[in-house]
Parts: C-alpha cells; sequence; structure tokens
C-alpha cells in the first residue's frame, strides 16, 4: 500500500470543505429575532445587520 509523500494541509482541506458548503441545498435556515428574516444561525443577518441581540453593522434603510 502506497504512503503519502506530503501531508494535506489544514488551510487546503478547509478550503476545500468551505467551497463544498456553498453547494449543500438544504441550509440550515433559522429566524432573525430583529426583522424575523431567514439567515444563516451564527451570523450577521444580510437584512438588518443584527447579531447576538445588537447592531453589527450600519445598514441604511
Amino acid at each position: 500500500m502506497a504512503n503519502l509523500t506530503r501531508k494535506t494541509s489544514k488551510s487546503k482541506s478547509r478550503s476545500r470543505r468551505a467551497a463544498n458548503m456553498k453547494l449543500r441545498q438544504n441550509l440550515n435556515l433559522v429566524e432573525c429575532p430583529n426583522c424575523h428574516q431567514k439567515k444563516l444561525p451564527h451570523r450577521v443577518c444580510s437584512n438588518c445587520g443584527f447579531y447576538d441581540g445588537r447592531d453589527v453593522l450600519n445598514i441604511a434603510e
């Protein structure tokens, strides 16, 4: 059985994993507690700019 000549680096494997996450069809969307729009969990809401009960991004409405 052949052995690897070089170990795949953490950045290479994590970059590949991150790129494949964009291709996933079944995204786990949650409701923003501030504006009630769908958003990805543990991320700033792109609609209102709130995260964890505070205004992180200043989005002009």
